[in-house]
C-alpha cells in the first residue's frame, strides 16, 4: 500500500487518507438520498435507484483510486441525474428502460474519447465563457429543481410561477435551508448528510403538532433490507439506439464531458496535484475511471457518474493520493442495506441540498467578461435558458448556435475551430431531430 499509493513521495500517511477519505464521503453521502428522490421521479423504483447509486459510487470511486490513483470520489453526477428525470424521461416522453440505455451507450462514447485523448481535444475546442455558462446554468436549474420539489415555487396562471402559501411544511423547508447553510458556511464536516438527516428528524414532530399536510411524508418501514436490484440491467440498448435518442446520448456526453474535465482540472489546481507539465495528474486513467462509472450507472440502474468537486473537502484534509478513494468508495457499501431507513427522508429534507448544491456550481460565471458582448450574450442564453426551458440540452444547443452567429456577424469567425464547428453542426442536428 506504501509504494502502490507513493504515501511518502506526496508527503502523506494511511491515516491521512483513511481521514481525508472519511471526510469526502461525508461531504458526498446525500447523493445517496438525493439521486433516488430526483430518479424516483421518472418512475423509478426508490430502493432500486439507492442500490444502483451505491455500486456505481463504491466502485467508481475505487476505482478511481487504484487505476488512477487520485483521491477524487466518483458517484452519479447532479445536473445529469435532473436531465435523465425532468427532460429525457418526462419532457421526451422516453421510458426510463431506453434513458438507461442512452445512459450506457454515452459511457461507450466516453471510453473511446477518453482511450484515445480525444476528450481533452473537444473540451478545448469549446470557448471558456460557455463552459463557465453550462455549469452555471445546471446550478440555477438544479436550484429550480430543488424549491419545486419542497412545494415553495408552485406554478401560477397570473405569473408563470409563484410562492405558495407558508404551511408546517414550508416553515420546517426553509427552516433547513437556513440551517443546512449555517452548517456549510461554517465548514461543518458533511453538513449537507447532517443537514438532511436534522430536517427529516424535524418533519415527524411538526407534522403531528401544527397541522396534518406533513403527516404522510414520514413512514416508518424498517432500518435495514436486503438490497435491491431490480434495476440491474433493465436497460433498453436497442431502442436507445434510435435516432430520435441522439440528442439524449450528445447531452449525457456533452454535459458529463465538462463536469468531469472541470473538475479534474479544478481540483489538481487547487490541490497541485499535477504532473511534470502542470497538467492535472493522471488525466487519462481518471477520465477513463469517469467513463466506465457512466458505463456502469446504465448497466446497474442509475443517471451518469461522474468526479465530485466534493472531493475537495478530504483533499483539503490532506488527501493525496488514490487511497483517500478507495477508503470514501468503501464507505458508500453499507448503505447496500439501509434502504428502509433512507426512504423515510421526505422531499423537503433533501430539496435544501439541491437549492445550495446549486450555490455552488454558479460560482464559475464571474469568470465570464460581461463587457464583451459577443461572448457574455450566448453565455447568458446557455445560462438562463437551461432553467428556463427546463432542459439542459436546449440551453447548451442555443448557447452554441448563438456564439456561431455572433461571431460570424462580428467578422470573427476565424476564431471558431474546426472542433467547434462539429459540435455546433451536431446542436443544428439535435434541433432538427427535436422537431420531427
Amino acid at each position: 500500500m506504501e509504494s502502490y499509493f507513493e504515501l511518502k513521495k506526496n508527503n502523506t500517511t494511511v491515516k491521512t487518507e483513511a481521514l481525508a477519505g472519511l471526510t469526502s464521503f461525508l461531504a458526498t453521502a446525500y447523493i445517496i438520498v438525493v439521486n433516488p428522490s430526483i430518479l424516483s421521479q421518472a418512475g423509478m423504483p426508490f430502493s432500486g435507484v439507492l442500490t444502483a447509486t451505491v455500486i456505481v459510487s463504491f466502485f467508481s470511486s475505487v476505482l478511481m483510486g487504484v487505476y488512477a490513483r487520485n483521491p477524487i470520489i466518483v458517484a452519479p453526477g447532479m445536473g445529469l441525474n435532473a436531465f435523465f428525470t425532468f427532460s429525457a424521461v418526462m419532457g421526451m416522453g422516453i421510458s426510463w428502460q431506453v434513458a438507461l440505455g442512452a445512459v450506457f451507450w454515452s459511457g461507450i462514447i466516453f471510453l473511446m474519447l477518453s482511450v484515445f485523448n480525444i476528450r481533452t481535444l473537444i473540451v478545448r475546442a469549446i470557448p471558456r465563457p460557455l463552459r463557465y455558462a453550462i455549469a452555471a446554468g445546471i446550478g440555477l436549474y438544479i436550484t429550480l429543481i430543488g424549491f419545486a420539489n419542497a412545494g415553495f415555487i408552485v406554478g401560477d396562471k397570473a405569473t408563470i410561477i409563484g410562492t405558495a402559501a407558508l404551511t408546517p411544511k414550508l416553515v420546517t423547508f426553509l427552516g433547513g435551508l437556513l440551517l443546512m447553510a449555517i452548517l456549510i458556511t461554517r465548514n461543518v464536516t458533511g453538513a449537507i448528510l447532517l443537514g438532511i438527516v436534522l430536517i427529516t428528524l424535524a418533519s415527524y414532530p411538526l407534522g403531528r403538532w401544527w397541522a396534518t399536510d406533513m403527516d404522510p411524508l414520514i413512514s416508518w418501514q424498517g432500518m435495514v433490507s436486503a438490497p435491491d436490484f431490480s434495476l440491474l440491467f433493465q436497460l433498453d440498448l436497442v431502442n436507445s439506439l434510435q435516432f430520435a435518442i441522439f440528442p439524449v446520448i450528445f447531452a449525457f456526453v456533452f454535459t458529463d464531458l465538462f463536469d468531469s474535465l472541470s473538475t479534474f482540472v479544478g481540483l489538481a489546481e487547487a490541490a497541485n496535484l499535477t504532473d511534470e507539465h502542470g497538467e492535472p495528474r493522471n488525466i487519462r486513467q481518471s477520465l477513463t475511471a469517469d467513463a466506465v462509472s457512466t458505463t456502469l450507472a446504465g448497466l446497474v440502474g442509475s443517471s451518469p457518474g461522474t468526479a465530485y468537486i466534493e472531493s475537495a473537502v478530504g483533499i483539503e484534509a490532506g488527501g493525496r493520493t488514490g487511497l483517500t478513494a478507495v477508503v470514501g468508495g468503501l464507505l458508500f457499501l453499507p448503505f447496500l442495506f439501509l434502504s428502509p431507513l433512507l426512504s423515510m427522508i421526505p422531499a423537503i429534507a433533501t430539496a435544501p441540498a439541491l437549492v445550495l448544491v446549486g450555490a455552488f456550481m454558479v460560482r464559475p460565471v464571474v469568470r465570464i467578461n460581461w463587457l464583451k458582448l459577443d461572448e457574455a450574450i450566448p453565455a447568458f442564453l446557455a445560462m438562463t435558458l437551461i432553467p428556463f426551458t427546463y432542459s439542459i440540452s436546449q440551453g447548451i444547443i442555443w448557447g452554441f448556435i448563438s456564439w456561431a452567429a455572433l461571431k460570424v456577424a462580428t467578422g470573427k469567425a476565424k476564431s471558431i475551430s474546426v472542433t467547434l464547428w462539429v459540435i455546433i453542426a451536431f446542436c443544428v442536428l439535435a434541433l432538427v431531430m427535436q422537431s420531427h
